[in-house]
């Protein structure tokens, strides 16, 4: 709470800081992707495909957290692009499971190196500890979220 007892105080508060903290990374990594031509949904979205072959539209919009309408819309434009296919007729059900293709894993090792330096300048301020340690606490407040412990 703030010091009049009203609101949060965003000096303090760790869920302000935790959005600042994503929103600097993700501005970083719109910096060091753009000039790939690449957003971080686009990044995302093809790291996914790397992982996890075959993904649905829904899957990987949840994946990216973006609406399933906007995945549909960026899998055109991968699959327009040469950077994913996709069937013509789904396998089963409607399903269309997406695919890099070569040039799409091409592309994604670039936009993994440049990510991956982001991710380096972010944690270089602290030991594997303290990393590790953070790790875990993010991991916590993901999961008492997810399991809707509001803490009250």
């Amino acid at each position: 709470m703030s010091q009049d007892g009203a609101g949060v105080d965003l000096e303090t508060s760790l869920g302000y800081l935790l959005k600042e903290a994503s929103s600097a990374l993700r501005s970083a990594m719109e910096g060091v992707l753009r000039p790939l031509g690449m957003s971080v949904t686009h990044y995302s979205c093809l790291e996914l495909l790397a992982q996890r072959p075959g993904l649905s539209n829904s899957e990987l919009a949840r994946g990216t957290f973006v609406t399933r309408q906007t995945m549909n819309v960026l899998l055109q434009a991968l699959e327009r692009d040469g950077y994913v296919t996709r069937p013509a007729e789904a396998p089963f059900g409607k399903v269309l499971p997406a695919e890099l293709t070569p040039s799409g894993r091409r592309s994604l090792e670039k936009a993994t190196a440049a990510v991956r330096s982001v991710e380096v300048r972010m944690l270089a301020g602290m030991t594997e500890a303290e990393q590790s340690g953070a790790f875990r606490i993010l991991q916590s407040m993901v999961r008492s979220l997810r399991d809707g412990n509001d803490g009250v």
